[in-house]
């Protein structure tokens, strides 16, 4: 497990803390040509080899620098300005896979006989379930009261989505971890942004909507929380 902890930390430090934005323009723009794009190889070089210590790895770290150059090149000649965030993204798993599957060849034994509980199906469940399925049932639920039908643009796209989606997981982990009082925090918390809405607004309608896809959202979390618990005490 040490060799993957340190095959991340180099990774996070070149990919990150030394690794410039000029560097990152650099390479967009010039690609192959540009010379940033093999000090950015050569850091991540010298990283593994500082943090692995010993010379032998030198097959690990040639393989894992050989492949984050092909990964970052893909990436950077297959995005576009619109797509910038999606190959971040896809450039950061690959690199971990990368790490995941060098790590496993030096260790085998790194995932012994890994397999999922009945408990841990149930969390990845009602994990999921809290996040898209739980926001279509709420929005669904509440859809024949909303006061702003034709209000697209008084947002950002699909924020009220990722909000919820995020307030629920915050009160799942909060009731997994048996800390109840902070879902009354998160619960002021929200009341204190959506305030300034709502005096503005001046609208009963806008507040009662607001209110009951609040209640809804914590409602089908603590559900879910409390589902999780009953199981553990079966």
């Amino acid at each position: 497990m040490i060799l993957l902890i340190k095959l991340i930390l180099a990774h996070l430090l070149g990919d990150f803390l030394l690794q410039p934005i000029r560097w990152v323009r650099a390479k967009e723009s010039k690609k192959l040509r540009a010379a940033p794009f093999y000090l950015h190889l050569l850091v991540h070089a010298a990283l593994l080899f500082l943090l692995l210590g010993e010379l032998h790895y030198w097959p690990l770290v040639a393989a894992i620098v050989a492949t984050h150059g092909l990964i970052d090149l893909v990436k950077i000649s297959a995005q576009k300005p619109k797509t910038r965030r999606y190959w971040f993204f896809v450039d950061q798993a690959a690199h971990a896979l990368v790490l995941l599957l060098a790590a496993m060849y030096y260790d085998p034994r790194l995932l012994p006989g890994f397999s999922l509980s009945e408990r841990h199906w149930l969390l990845l469940t009602l994990w999921f379930f809290l996040s898209i399925p739980a926001s279509v049932i709420i929005q669904t639920i509440i859809s024949k009261w909303s006061p702003l039908p034709d209000d697209t643009g008084a947002s950002l796209e699909k924020a009220g989505q990722y909000i919820g989606i995020l307030e629920r997981w915050f009160v799942f982990a909060f009731i997994l971890a048996g800390r109840w009082e902070a879902i009354g925090f998160l619960v002021a918390a929200k009341s204190v942004f959506r305030f300034g809405d709502l005096r503005q607004s001046k609208d009963r309608k806008l507040t009662e909507y607001i209110l009951i896809g609040t209640l809804l959202s914590f409602g089908l979390a603590i559900l879910c929380g409390l589902l999780y618990d009953l199981f553990l005490l079966r």
